[in-house]
């Protein structure tokens, strides 16, 4: 795991320049300035938030312990597969949590569906 955790420090470490996060020829992303995009791509937004409030050795170690869920095979480095596995992974999970977030606030009559009049009614009921 410290092989991987290495790895990962690197890509995760906090880069003065967009250049030095690119490869020529890589494909480019849309960033934001900072490395904020990039630790809640790889962590999801509330555990990045909650990876900001730690020391350094409590984040070391909370990153070893996610690189070891991320290492699918258990060879000890993370390959691009299994990174992109991972995000995904972590994303997908985002998305899922922030529907069932928004979702109380528009299922206005508590029957777990949204009707047009709910959607109207949450979106533009200041409004309306």
């Amino acid at each position: 795991a410290l092989p991987a955790l290495l790895l990962l420090a690197g890509a995760l470490g906090k880069p003065t320049a967009r250049q030095e996060r690119a490869r020529a020829g890589a494909a480019q992303h849309e960033d934001r300035p900072g490395f904020q995009y990039d630790h809640e791509a790889f962590l999801g937004k509330e555990e990045a938030r909650s990876f900001d409030q730690l020391s350094p050795e409590e984040s070391r170690e909370r990153l070893g312990k996610i690189v070891d869920r991320i290492d699918d095979d258990k060879d000890g480095y993370i390959t691009t597969e299994e990174l992109k596995t991972w995000i995904k992974r972590v994303q997908k999970r985002y998305i899922y949590e922030n529907v069932a977030k928004v979702w109380k606030d528009y299922d206005l009559n508590k029957d777990d569906k949204i009707a047009w009049e709910e959607y109207k009614q949450a979106t533009y009921g200041y409004y309306l």
